[in-house]
């Protein structure tokens, strides 16, 4: 069995690494992986990017109309996009996010299908949203509020007798650990605390050298410049 304060300490990573990417990007990465899946959604989410793939070819098609060689043409197609943009400003926010810009020939059937399709998906994904983030939760808050209630008892180690003054002691052992130990919450805010500065110790070294490889790139660029007009000059003075 991994020892406590090991999986407190890895715990509270994860937790932090979680905060950092973000509950909607990892949302979507499940959602992407899950659609990967010989699942119930993959057939529509499927079709949803076939759908996609016409309504480029379509659009690419109104690029390559030129407006002056074929007015006609062009203002016909203008006319369907302007008035299938407005229908898509009524449909839902999903479908304004999704097909902003899209190219489609009003009351079509692809229209329609794209419209089926994407409140079928929407509705899912919402439930599948909050299941994950329900199951986010739970491995990651839920999991340490379990632990730091059934373990609020067991000290995490304790500390040389009259190392610290006596008040220490008690606020070190807070709420119910034996006085003169480290209770799993103090132990807890430490472990997020030492990961919260690693990250930005890593962080700041990561920008300073970035900014030292950049400015290396700067110096170099004149001493080459200086570099070519010493080769002219002596060119000139050899002519």
């Amino acid at each position: 069995m991994p020892s406590l304060l090991l999986v407190v300490f890895i715990l509270q990573l994860v937790i932090y690494l979680v905060n950092t990417v973000g509950a909607g990007a990892i949302a979507n990465l499940l959602w992407i992986l899950y659609n990967k899946l010989p699942t119930s959604t993959s057939a529509n989410v499927e079709a949803q990017t076939t759908l996609r793939r016409e309504v480029v070819r379509l659009k690419r098609e109104m690029n390559a109309t030129s407006s002056q060689d074929e007015f006609a043409k062009w203002a016909k197609i203008r006319r369907q996009h302007d008035k299938v943009l407005a229908e898509y400003d009524q449909k839902s926010a999903l479908l304004r996010r999704s097909f902003q810009s899209s190219y489609l020939p009003s009351n079509s059937l692809l229209n329609r299908s794209i419209v089926l399709i994407a409140q079928s998906l929407q509705s899912f994904k919402t439930s599948f949203d909050s299941a994950v983030n329900i199951l986010r939760w739970l491995g990651t808050n839920g999991l340490r509020t379990f632990i730091q209630f059934w373990f609020s008892k067991q000290p995490m180690f304790w500390l040389p007798r009259g190392w610290v003054p006596g008040y220490v002691e008690w606020i070190l052992a807070f709420p119910r650990a034996p006085t003169g130990s480290i209770s799993i919450q103090v132990w807890g805010i430490a472990c997020a605390s030492v990961v919260q500065i690693a990250s930005m110790a890593v962080t700041a070294a990561w920008r300073l050298g970035t900014q030292q490889k950049l400015a290396g790139k700067g110096r170099e660029e004149p001493m080459k410049m200086g570099t070519v007009g010493g080769s002219a000059r002596g060119e000139k003075k050899e002519l």
